[in-house]
């Protein structure tokens, strides 16, 4: 996207009264309902003695320690700070923003419950897809960044679960 999208895209948000509340707030809320659901299937199976929490635990947390190492050494500047605008979504970061740990984080979490629960994981696919256009629209994340962060945490999540599988 261009800086002409970037700020048509901001302009339009604002023109609406609550315009800049209502992306804020959606993005807040569909992050929080991720991790507090992953919180929550967690610690259900801890108490359940679901053996596939440590799979569940241990994918996701390589993945997430992964794309944040990989983040810090990449650095990739941030559309608002490439285009110096204000975005929707309030950020002090000025880089780290490729691949958006947002969206890598809920395609991962998304994925390692598929094998756990379905339903569950399609609901969180569909929750990480609107996180993904809540990022880019907010001005926070480039298409590309969300792109990519949900293909590789799609991906590490299937390789993470099918390697943890087959080593049990």
């Amino acid at each position: 996207m261009t800086e002409n999208d970037y700020r048509k895209i901001s302009n339009k948000i604002r023109k609406y009264k609550y315009g800049e509340q209502i992306v804020r707030k959606l993005n807040l809320f569909s992050t929080s309902v991720v991790y507090i659901i992953y919180i929550l299937v967690v610690v259900f199976m801890i108490i359940t003695k679901e053996c596939d929490v440590i799979r569940i635990v241990a994918v996701t947390a390589v993945s997430f320690i992964g794309v944040s190492y990989f983040r810090k050494k990449f650095d990739a500047p941030r559309p608002y700070t490439v285009y110096n605008y204000e975005p929707i979504i309030k950020k002090e970061k000025e880089g780290n923003s490729f691949p958006s740990r947002h969206v890598f984080s809920a395609f991962v979490i998304a994925t390692t419950f598929i094998y756990a629960n379905l339903e569950l994981g399609i609901c969180l696919f569909a929750i990480s897809c609107l996180i993904a256009v809540l990022r880019v629209i907010g001005g926070v994340h480039f298409p590309k960044d969300v792109i990519v962060g949900a293909i590789t945490g799609s991906i590490c999540g299937v390789l993470g679960s099918l390697l943890f599988i087959a080593i049990r």
